[in-house]
């Protein structure tokens, strides 16, 4: 990267919405966001929101892909890795100790350990129980049922929970017939908000997955901070209608979704991967997932 380049994509995230845009479209990963739930998730009038989005794109951060009446806008991660890596290469002279920068931070996201800390050795991260909140809107169903199953099959390597953006208040019960149909514990299952995992007594999270079905048109909570986040779109099954045998076999049907993506996500080796590499893999099981279920 040159330096026109840099200090015009400086520039462009001097401003804090900006800069709060494209955090958030990184954190979307591939699936991207549309101007509409950039604008929702920061309380913004639709017509700043795009007054930023045609900065940020000129700039070369972002870049908008026409999807019917709207566009879907994605952070250029090649941008990004470029910027830090102007940092840290030309600013630092090739040496990133020298800007108090771990060499391997700028390309994976993990910060530097503190002075007289040691870095968490592959041993102490295999034995680390991992929290993971699944999120849609009503917490009544899909993320209802991932909470539990990967409680299951996590094996203590995951704590998970789940929560909605405006929860439905309790449990859909074809979510309780199916998940105890399979022998799972529905006990303690309950519907509520996510902002129970906002506050400073909550449970620092590893994850974060949405499961929402941005196809269908909902708009999916976007969850602020550090945690890897990924979209693992389902279809809402208390949407469908008809008899009970179909309505039941629509939340066997997401429950089998739910499953085979869980069985992937608890089967990568996370102690032997950078973040990077863990973002890679769990948008792909979003991705390839979605693909071969459609």
């Amino acid at each position: 990267m040159d330096k026109k380049a840099a200090v015009s994509a400086f520039e462009a995230l001097s401003s804090g919405i900006r800069l709060d845009v494209f955090r958030l479209l990184v954190r979307a990963g591939p699936q991207g966001m549309v101007a509409g739930e950039l604008a929702s998730a920061l309380d913004l009038p639709p017509t700043n929101m795009s007054f930023h989005l045609k900065a940020l794109a000129q700039a070369g951060l972002v870049a908008a892909e026409q999807e019917g009446r709207f566009q879907r806008y994605r952070a250029d991660m090649g941008l990004m890795r470029g910027l830090i890596a102007y940092l840290t290469d030309e600013c630092c002279g090739g040496v990133p100790a020298l800007c108090g920068v771990d060499g391997g931070a700028a390309t994976t996201g993990f910060s530097p350990p503190e002075p007289g800390t040691k870095r968490q050795t592959e041993s102490s991260m295999s034995d680390k129980c991992y929290n993971v909140l699944f999120l849609c809107a009503a917490n009544s169903a899909r993320s209802i049922i991932a909470e539990v199953i990967l409680n299951q099959i996590g094996q203590g390597r995951f704590k998970a929970y789940s929560a909605g953006s405006a929860p439905r208040g309790e449990v859909h019960p074809m979510t309780l017939q199916v998940l105890r149909a399979q022998g799972y514990d529905t006990g303690a299952l309950r519907s509520k908000s996510w902002e129970e995992f906002a506050g400073p007594d909550a449970p620092q999270l590893d994850f974060v997955f949405t499961v929402c079905d941005t196809i269908a048109g909902e708009t999916c909570p976007v969850w602020p901070g550090q945690p890897l986040t990924a979209h693992w779109g389902v279809a809402d099954p208390v949407k469908v209608e008809g008899s009970e045998p179909r309505r039941l076999d629509a939340f066997s049907r997401t429950q089998n979704q739910l499953l085979n993506r869980l069985r992937l996500f608890t089967s990568l080796p996370l102690a032997k991967l950078d973040r990077l590499a863990i973002q890679h893999e769990i948008d792909r099981i979003g991705q390839t997932s979605a693909a071969a279920e459609g």
